[in-house]
């Protein structure tokens, strides 16, 4: 097969490829992603539905110009034609969220073979709550819950929920640069997270958020009634649990100014605590320091154990991908 043809494979294509093998061959299915970092999600997920009959393969949009991003690889699938054989597979980002208001948020939400996260993005799943106290366990070894991560993190969602409505809000008007998602960022990051006194991040961002709302609130008093109706419409049609917002903001933003320094300051800590117990148990200095370059090569690095970090699949969100999926292959 020449460069040029591998390199505009249409699902009709492969369709008629699969056709040419024999009844008993399994049929392949090429799944289309955005990047480096989403294969490996990506064939978490697929790999639960392949069997004697099919299986699928992970690819990214590009083997010639190395392009990257949502909107390079769905511009390039749809114009050769996604379908049964070929799917893409994209962070949802806000396209889910706002059903339709932009050409792209059609395309992820209106077309069979485009399946997307749901949540923002893969990192959100990645700092899935009821997952991050076992996150902090394997790299400090250390299983003391100094903070309830779980408990935490809803508390956070539930205080940036009335101004994530806003944010949704505004996207789904022409006028989100207004109110973009960097401005909304700016005001719900920590601005610092303390071990010693976590829950004073939730009053400072609770602060800034009231003060926002508020002026929102001044700035578009005629809309009360469609935040109110998107409201309902985000918690009782879309999904979105207020104790759970963090799964819908950029996901960059809560993986880097976010989760990775509030685990750092826990894992931090942990670290501490485990090398004084090995400090006050060694029976002599050889033995103290052989302990503690042990322990020191066992620790591991957060990003990656939450880059590794699989137990969204416990989580609602994960179903609803998995439903989407089990629709298309029942079709």
């Amino acid at each position: 097969m020449s460069k040029r043809l591998r390199d505009n494979i249409s699902s009709k294509y492969l369709e008629a490829a699969n056709r040419l093998h024999s009844k008993t061959a399994r049929r392949r299915i090429v799944a289309y992603v955005e990047s480096y970092d989403d294969v490996f999600f990506w064939r978490t997920v697929l790999s639960m539905y392949e069997d004697e009959t099919r299986y699928f393969e992970v690819l990214l949009p590009s083997t010639r110009t190395l392009e990257r991003g949502k909107k390079s690889a769905i511009m390039r699938i749809l114009g050769d034609g996604v379908g049964r054989d070929m799917i893409a597979c994209v962070d949802a980002d806000y396209d889910y969220l706002i059903q339709g208001a932009t050409e792209t948020s059609r395309k992820v939400i209106g077309n069979p073979f485009v399946f997307h996260t749901f949540a923002y993005s893969i990192e959100n799943l990645q700092c899935y709550a009821p997952s991050l106290h076992n996150v902090c366990v394997a790299v400090t070894l250390n299983d003391h819950q100094l903070l309830d991560l779980h408990e935490f993190m809803r508390q956070y969602s539930i205080t940036i929920f009335p101004l994530f409505v806003w944010s949704i809000w505004h996207y789904r008007r022409p006028i989100y640069t207004d109110f973009t998602i960097t401005d909304f960022n700016r005001v719900i990051d920590f601005g610092g997270f303390k071990i010693d006194n976590p829950y004073a991040t939730i009053t400072h961002v609770r602060h800034k958020v009231g003060k926002y709302v508020a002026m929102l609130q001044r700035k578009h008093p005629d809309a009360k009634e469609s935040y109110l109706k998107l409201k309902r419409e985000l918690t009782e049609e879309l999904g979105v649990k207020p104790d759970e917002t963090y799964l819908y903001i950029q996901g960059h933003h809560l993986f880097e100014r976010a989760v990775v320094p509030m685990l750092d300051k826990v894992c931090s800590q942990l670290i501490r605590e485990r090398e004084a117990e090995i400090r006050q148990q060694a029976m002599h200095q050889t033995q103290m320091r052989n302990e503690l370059s042990c322990y020191s090569h066992s620790t591991q690095d957060i990003e990656q154990m939450l880059k590794k970090n699989t137990a969204y699949i416990a989580s609602p969100v994960f179903r609803r991908i998995q439903q989407s999926l089990e629709d298309y292959l029942s079709q």
